[in-house]
């Protein structure tokens, strides 16, 4: 988990959500600005947003199912910010792959969280 001065972040999974989101776009303005960094960027952006919007739309559910559904999107789309980091990563220089490989970390953990959490809403 990359860490923030918030001692809230490690038991409030909202908050710990809101914070990878606010760590990746913090990342993503350190990036080179090539044509191939701008369109994972892009995704990487809007893939870390969703986590912590989809986990707070879940915690509104209207029902079960549409809990179980938003805990799903949250979990695939933790997964998919891992997949652009890790793409980031394999096609930059080392100059920035600790700190990604640490927000990388994080969305694993993140969609281990959400498919724990879906498995148990079952």
């Amino acid at each position: 988990m990359v860490k923030d001065s918030n001692p809230k972040t490690v038991y409030d999974l909202e908050e710990r959500a809101f914070q990878f989101a606010k760590n990746v776009a913090k990342f993503c303005k350190k990036l080179p600005k090539s044509f191939s960094n701008i369109e994972y960027v892009k995704q990487l952006i809007r893939s870390s947003g969703s986590v912590g919007a989809n986990y707070i739309e879940a915690n509104e559910a209207l029902g079960k199912r549409d809990f179980s559904m938003r805990i799903k999107i949250s979990r695939k789309e933790a997964k998919e910010s891992a997949y652009w980091l890790r793409l980031i990563m394999e096609t930059n220089t080392s100059d920035h792959e600790k700190e990604a490989g640490l927000l990388q970390n994080e969305a694993i953990e993140l969609k281990k969280i959400f498919s724990s959490i879906f498995e148990k809403s079952k």
